[in-house]
């Protein structure tokens, strides 16, 4: 059998996929302006709390009333909220989009991972707790504990580190050598916030996001607004390609026909919470109808953050629960369906996400793209 990339070389190409999600995490944080966002902010935070809560809701209900495994449809349900935002900002790059729902997916998709993560710690300790009265007591309440601290601690630490690197770079560019060398000083600050992100396990997103965010408002921050315009929005697109080839090449086709009721239902549960969640929150916070019809259509995407998440239940969950007939326990059996299911489903949804964004925001009238290849 012909292969161009083993599994070996998608390891070490891994550092790729988290340098293009610290640029798009960056140019997130660039386009939120913080004016904007304390004039829409409560509508901002209620829709995506809307949205994110109601994919939970749904994949837990429809996953319980498949399996009957209360344990198994939380731990989906903590699953549900996590979203990928290179797919979505690929396609307002590729289409130009300006507009109102254009600075909504912004600002949504900066703010998802961050809640999906509070939501998984709070989520799933339950689901462990669930099953761990029949498992080792001290290892379950380590696992529990460290489920449930670890992602506040891990936001906390994104938001402390990327503040402070933000305020030293904008002290940094007061300097002559810096301030003419903007361009490359950039670059170089978001390759290192994404390395120190994941030497210290932290979410990559988030620090660079809060990066981006500081200093993309700072007072005089016009000139690298148009250096991201000029010159990281020139290299992004080599960027997306390497990401998503490399992206590709880590999902496995083999394991769709493996989908079954639980991976169909989770598709329709997610897909109905998020757009019904999104609209539901935008119509209650008076945003505009456009933003109301399309928002959850440009927010589907899902992959490394919910892959990595379905990583850690795997891992967790390992030896807890009463043993099944084939050996394992019922830890290990929800770790390896939480975690085979999620890959299969992140092929489906990366995918469809990018398709749905594009059809978003052409119906939506915000695609300014001079050539526009959908007809």
């Amino acid at each position: 059998r012909f292969l161009i990339f083993y599994h070996d070389i998608l390891a070490d190409m891994e550092f790729i996929i988290h340098m293009v999600l610290g640029f798009v995490a960056f140019k997130i944080g660039l386009e939120i302006n913080i004016k904007e966002l304390k004039t829409h902010g409560k509508a901002i935070i209620v829709t995506v709390l809307s949205e994110s809560f109601l994919a939970v809701i749904l994949v837990s209900f429809f996953i319980y009333m498949l399996t009957d495994n209360l344990a198994l449809a939380l731990v989906f349900g903590a699953l549900a909220p996590a979203s990928a935002p290179a797919g979505t900002i690929a396609v307002i790059d590729e289409l130009k989009a300006r507009g109102p729902l254009t600075k909504t997916l912004y600002s949504v998709v900066g703010i998802d991972d961050g809640l999906a993560l509070i939501i998984f710690g709070l989520v799933s300790p339950v689901a462990m707790f669930l099953l761990s009265h029949t498992g080792n007591g001290i290892e379950v309440n380590e696992a529990f504990m460290s489920s449930f601290i670890d992602p506040f601690l891990e936001i906390g630490l994104s938001l402390l580190i990327g503040g402070a690197l933000a305020v030293l770079f904008i002290w940094l560019t007061r300097f002559k050598g810096f301030h003419d060398k903007l361009m490359p000083f950039t670059f170089g600050m978001v390759v290192l916030i994404t390395g120190m992100s994941k030497m210290i396990e932290l979410s990559e997103i988030l620090t660079c996001m809060i990066f981006g965010l500081i200093t993309g408002n700072h007072k005089d921050s016009q000139q690298l607004k148009e250096i991201e315009e000029e010159d990281i929005g020139f290299i992004l697109p080599l960027f997306y390609i390497l990401f998503f080839t490399i992206a590709g090449a880590n999902l496995h086709l083999s394991s769709v026909p493996q989908l079954g009721w639980l991976g169909l239902l989770y598709i329709i549960g997610r897909a109905m919470g998020l757009c019904g969640g999104a609209y539901a929150g935008a119509t209650l916070t008076g945003l505009e109808n456009k933003i109301r019809k399309y928002l959850g259509m440009g927010i589907l995407s899902q992959a490394g953050v919910a892959i990595g998440l379905a990583l850690i239940i795997k891992n967790n969950f390992q030896g807890i629960g009463p043993e099944l007939e084939s050996g394992i326990t019922m830890g290990d059996h929800i770790g390896n369906i939480v975690f085979t299911t999620i890959t299969a489903t992140s092929v489906f949804f990366e995918l469809l996400g990018p398709i749905t964004t594009r059809l978003a925001l052409r119906k939506a009238n915000e695609a300014t793209a001079e050539q526009d290849p959908v007809k």
